[in-house]
This record gives structure tokens, C-alpha cells and sequence, in this order.
């Protein structure tokens, strides 16, 4: 079985405020999850052993390995010593993606470069995104005075990022959270998948740092809009301009940089 979370004993000790203390402080696991598919070995990422096959559906909708969930046979979790292991079952044709896939792959990490040889294939054009909602500043506004609420683990570790798919109008509907924040975003790429909710009819609030590939996730997902509250960096707000990505950075509770908006989505 999978956990989020262990207990560890710790002592505070008294800085600014006076006072020693022997406590027991929640910390967030983060452990190596070895990704196989069809029996070869894929990948070895970091991350939340929890919501793994969430996780795994993202995952191979990120890497290009699936077009939808159905096309996934099985996934398998197991324990293995010093991590786990999540065993990914495609069909035939699907297994032949991911074999050339693993051919190719020259690191490992869960920025998005994995087994990309070149610059030209990291700058390759992305997929416009052609799906549009209708919304405004006070949905942006209601999700995020939501998201703390969602965030159970965030809570008892303050250790973790949290990605949240949300109505037009604010309501958050799925949230997933893990150490990493591209974790935290396939997680809830793969669980809108499984659930069968369409990426298109919302947004997604990411509590994380507006790296390029978390654009690139958002788009591959087809959804029209991505809030994140902090910065962006400037390959994200290039790759969200050139596929027409709307982009809300820096979102906090007294205001937000739209950064880009092609569609007049926000009102």
C-alpha cells in the first residue's frame, strides 16, 4: 500500500521565538519510482509514492506513449527495496512507441528532456490549443483562497506542490499533490483521464514555479488556461504565446500578471 507521509521525531529549536522543544513533525516521502513499460525499464523518477496509477497515466500521456487512458492495458504497483516500482502495460503498437522511446532516452528526469538529443526536438512546435472557457478574475480568485483546502498533505508536511483542475467559474473539482511539481501535474492529468473529465472545460492552478514544461504539459492536455502563483520563466511565457496558452503567473490573493491571453478568455 501507498503513503504520502511518515513521522519523524525532530526538536525545534528556538530562533526568533524562545523555546526548545521534542516534537513529531509530518514529513512528505519522497521516494525512486522505477517506471517500466512492457517489461523494459523507462525511467527512475522522484517522487510521492501515492495516487501512483494517476501518475502513471499522466506520465505516458506526457511522454507521447498513449493518446487516452483506455489505451492502457494495466498498470501494476509494487514495493521494491528502497522504492517502487510501477509496471506500465501497453499493446503491441504501443509498446513498439515506447521501445524506440527508451532507445533514445539520454537522462533521466522529470523536467521533460528525457531522451531528447537535440535542441531543436526540445523547441519543436507544440500543438495549438484550440479548446476556449469563459472566465474572470474572480474565479482565479475563488480557486485560489480554495486550494489550501484541497491540499491535506501540503498541510501536515509543508513540503509538497499541488496541481488542481478547476470550472470556469473557480470550482476546483481534482486535485493531486506530490514533491514534484511536474508529479503533481501528471498526477492530475492522469486522474482527469481516468475519471474521464475533459482537460478543455477548465483551468489548472499549479502552487509551483511557471517552468516551460509545465506549459508544455498544459497544452499536451488540451487545456486552454494555466494560473500558477509564482513566476514564469521565459520559455514558458514564449512556448504559451506561440500554442496560445492563456497564462496567470504570480497568482496571489491581492492580484495576478496575465502574461498571456491570445483569446480575451479572461473577462
Amino acid at each position: 500500500m501507498t503513503s504520502d507521509k511518515i513521522d519523524l521525531p525532530v526538536r525545534r529549536l528556538g530562533l526568533g521565538d524562545p523555546g526548545d522543544a521534542e516534537l513529531t513533525r509530518s514529513i512528505a516521502i519522497e521516494a525512486p519510482v522505477s517506471v517500466e513499460v512492457g517489461g523494459i525499464a523507462y525511467a527512475v523518477m522522484m517522487a510521492t509514492p501515492a495516487d501512483l496509477e494517476d501518475y502513471a497515466v499522466g506520465f505516458a500521456l506526457g511522454e507521447g506513449l498513449i493518446e487516452t487512458a483506455g489505451q492502457i492495458g494495466r498498470v501494476d504497483v509494487h514495493a521494491i527495496e528502497g522504492g517502487w516500482a510501477l509496471r506500465i502495460w501497453l499493446p503491441p503498437e504501443r509498446n513498439a512507441i515506447a521501445l524506440d522511446r527508451a532507445r533514445k532516452r539520454v537522462s533521466e528526469s522529470s523536467c521533460g528532456l528525457c531522451g531528447i538529443e537535440n535542441i531543436e526536438e526540445v523547441l519543436r512546435p507544440l500543438p495549438a490549443v484550440t479548446a476556449r472557457i469563459a472566465t474572470d478574475r474572480g474565479a482565479i480568485a475563488a480557486a485560489l483562497a480554495a486550494l489550501g483546502d484541497h491540499q491535506p498533505l501540503a498541510r501536515a508536511t509543508g513540503a509538497v506542490h499541488a496541481a488542481a483542475f478547476c470550472s470556469p467559474d473557480g470550482a476546483i473539482g481534482l486535485v493531486r499533490e506530490d514533491v514534484g511539481r511536474h508529479n503533481a501535474l501528471d498526477k492530475l492529468i492522469g486522474a482527469m483521464a481516468r475519471a474521464g473529465v475533459d482537460p478543455g472545460t477548465g483551468f489548472i492552478l499549479l502552487s509551483a514555479r511557471c517552468s516551460y514544461e509545465l506549459v508544455e504539459k498544459t497544452v499536451r492536455a488540451g487545456c486552454p488556461m494555466l494560473v500558477t502563483i509564482s513566476a514564469p520563466t521565459s520559455l514558458a511565457a514564449e512556448r504559451a504565446a506561440a500554442a496560445g496558452l492563456t497564462l496567470v503567473a504570480l497568482a496571489r490573493t491581492d492580484s495576478a500578471l496575465i502574461v498571456s491571453d491570445p483569446h480575451g478568455m479572461i473577462a
